[in-house]
């Protein structure tokens, strides 16, 4: 009886509050969904690959669905890539192809080695075939040919060999006439010519990268995104239940009983949790540089400063959440709805390839812009001026997301 009724508690509380039951309900299918449009998604990835003074059978054998060929004037390679964001640069000297990958994004290197390996496979079994039909050709018209001058030189042996025979046989020597007729039996010598074959052209290939090398993980190229994840996660969780404790303890309604104004505790609080957020940015940032040795070649300062817009950007966002919460249980409810979708869009699975209306989505995620700084300094050595609209977008959420939180402060004044 205790136990039902306990039991009964549970689901009258749980009924009451029906912002729970519909986090509970609901969040699963969202995110479901949000998956499965991500997932499914028919549109196949494309690298992209520029060439220079490409033999044209090379090209034709290695422009797939998975890459496209660009074609220009220029053998600087890492100018190209830079230039025109290329994923890689194939150059030829003769039978020598030189293809230089970018290297900032694994996958796309991995789409242009498999077209190419098995492009020049394609085009060796293609050219053997030919040589071979000309050579069988070949080598038909020459049987023939020495078929008939086998022929006309056997009728001639014979019909000499016959004339000396009969004139043996006229003086009565047999045993000339013996050995000829030996000899007339032998006369089926033939004749050899030489041959000339048709070469098949062969190609040697050497590669170089712009950032990182052969040994290159996708754990590499995805690190940075996840990075600033986790420190968007974390700050986001805790900035929330952190000020949910203020208001259910009491310390937030005393606080707006003094002369302080809103605007002044919203940035206390930004200022106090942003303090500890730096610690977290340095600490986190520091420890996956070291730890897993992660090829940087920007600045490392362009590191600390994009992944701490993002905590400020995750400590706004979290305060403001916290405004519709009651419990913590709920504030972790918010979780799947708010955070997780962010990191579909970090570059998990690439934006560009995604339906038009996802891509919208993406672009009102801020981790779609932090990692997109992020992954453009790490892997490419991206400057201030290169992920500046990147930075200010960041800003712009931070700035937005306070204001929001200093009118919604108000509700929570009772004198």
């Amino acid at each position: 009886m205790r136990t039902m009724a306990i039991v009964r508690r549970v689901f009258k509380q749980m009924l009451r509050d029906k912002r729970t039951l519909a986090l509970m309900f609901l969040a699963p299918l969202l995110i479901m969904t949000l998956m499965y449009f991500l997932f499914q998604n028919n549109t196949t990835q494309v690298a992209s690959l520029g060439v220079h003074h490409v033999d044209q059978s090379v090209v034709n054998v290695i422009d797939t669905k998975n890459v496209t060929i660009h074609h220009y004037d220029s053998s600087q390679a890492r100018k190209m890539i830079k230039q025109h964001d290329l994923d890689g640069y194939l150059t030829q000297k003769n039978g020598q192809l030189t293809i230089t990958y970018s290297n900032s994004n694994p996958t796309n290197t991995s789409l242009i080695k498999a077209s190419l390996q098995s492009g020049l496979v394609k085009l060796k079994m293609k050219t053997l075939v030919t040589v071979t039909k000309k050579q069988r050709a070949a080598l038909e018209s020459q049987q023939a040919a020495l078929k008939k001058l086998t022929a006309a030189q056997t009728q001639a042996t014979v019909t000499k060999l016959k004339t000396a025979i009969a004139q043996a046989q006229a003086r009565g020597d047999q045993a000339t006439a013996e050995k000829l007729q030996k000899q007339l039996k032998q006369a089926t010598a033939t004749t050899s010519s030489s041959t000339q074959s048709a070469k098949a052209t062969s190609y040697t290939t050497k590669s170089h990268y712009i950032y990182g090398s052969s040994d290159s993980t996708f754990f590499e190229s995805f690190l940075a995104a996840f990075l600033g994840f986790f420190i968007f996660f974390f700050v986001f969780l805790i900035s929330g239940v952190s000020l949910l404790n203020e208001r259910t303890t009491g310390t937030l309604s005393r606080l707006l009983a003094t002369p302080i104004r809103r605007s002044e505790i919203i940035m206390g609080y930004l200022i106090g949790y942003g303090g500890f957020a730096i610690i977290q940015t340095v600490l986190t940032v520091v420890f996956t540089i070291t730890v897993f040795k992660i090829h940087l070649v920007g600045s490392i300062w362009l590191v600390f400063l994009t992944n701490l817009l993002l905590a400020l950007v995750a400590l706004t966002l979290g305060i403001f959440i916290s405004t519709f919460t009651n419990s913590e249980f709920q504030m972790m409810q918010f979780i799947p709805l708010i955070v997780v979708p962010q990191i579909f869009f970090a570059g998990l699975v690439p934006v560009d390839g995604m339906a038009s209306w996802l891509q919208a989505i993406a672009h009102i995620m801020p981790l779609y812009y932090g990692a997109n700084a992020m992954t453009d300094v790490v892997t490419k050595g991206a400057g201030l001026g290169d992920i500046g609209v990147n930075l200010l977008i960041l800003v712009g959420f931070m700035v937005v997301l306070t204001m929001l939180n200093i009118v919604g402060m108000k509700r929570y004044r009772k004198v």
